[in-house]
């Protein structure tokens, strides 16, 4: 029997269930493999990464992007913003690896006439109130569509995590809206690196200050991380040095607390879902 995610007991099968294989989601980079994390006739679904199926990177160390993955969800918890689902590192049936809770969106079908995704595309024109476009290009029929995405708190929240983890890797499909009304952000493998990555399609907010509520939870986590506690957490996950770099840009943002302009050659990843 599948279990509602927000049972207390998701956790502890999260942690301890047998997992199941049920699928693949063979548009990953990384082997990502749907799973059922069973005890005794109860289930939750999950989402493993095992460490010995991350593809190697120029830019990042290998068989640390679990890890990253884990630590982004801590940082997420610490800010109070449940933005990432749960995740923890456990053994599984291909070795140890990042395990996630599994979110549940809506069936949306907006190429004939249902609601748009929080990020989505849509002909130059169309762009409906309530949304950014943040870029134009051509789709594989060489129309011109635009990139959009809603201008939602819930969006915008995750937008700020994303400054704080240096996220290289938002893409539109890194964006969930849960049945439960929640926004999930999942694939943040490639996070918290010391240097400058920050890539994303959620530009639509450049300039702009940010709300006293979310600043008043960053100003929080970045007293938080002068101390020992929580820094010390996060080490069994990231450097040192990335622990160090992740202060400085909470600190930044606390003194000047406006979204980013794109900066480089390379401001959204690519593809961009």
């Amino acid at each position: 029997m599948s279990i509602d995610p927000s049972d207390p007991a998701a956790r502890e099968l999260l942690a301890d269930g047998e997992l199941t294989l049920v699928g693949r989601i063979v548009h990953a980079s990384n082997a990502t493999l749907v799973c059922e994390a069973s005890t005794n006739g109860r289930s939750v679904r999950c989402v493993y990464k095992p460490i010995r199926g991350e593809r190697p990177l120029w830019d990042f160390p290998d068989g640390t992007l679990a890890g990253r993955e884990v630590a982004s969800y801590l940082i997420s918890e610490e800010l109070g913003w449940g933005v990432i689902p749960r995740t923890i590192l456990r053994d599984g049936p291909f070795g140890p690896g990042m395990v996630q809770q599994w979110v549940e969106t809506p069936d949306r079908h907006p190429e004939s006439g249902g609601q748009l995704d929080l990020v989505d595309i849509c002909p130059p024109e169309e762009v409906p109130p309530g949304f950014f476009e943040v870029l134009r290009a051509l789709d594989v029929q060489g129309t011109e569509v635009a990139l959009i995405h809603a201008d939602d708190p819930r969006l915008q929240r995750m937008a700020v995590l994303d400054i704080l983890l240096n996220n290289a890797d938002r893409k539109g499909g890194h964006a969930l809206e849960g049945v439960d009304g929640s926004v999930y952000g999942v694939d943040h493998g490639i996070c918290l690196h010391e240097e400058n990555k920050l890539r994303t399609v959620l530009w639509g907010w450049a300039g702009s200050p940010i709300g006293d509520d979310l600043m008043a939870d960053v100003a929080g986590f970045a007293e938080r991380l002068e101390g020992e506690e929580f820094p010390a957490v996060l080490a069994r996950h990231i450097t040192a040095r990335e622990v160090d770099a992740l202060r400085d840009r909470a600190w930044a943002l606390v003194a000047a607390p406006v979204m980013p302009h794109p900066v480089g050659s390379r401001p959204i990843p690519w593809p961009a879902f």
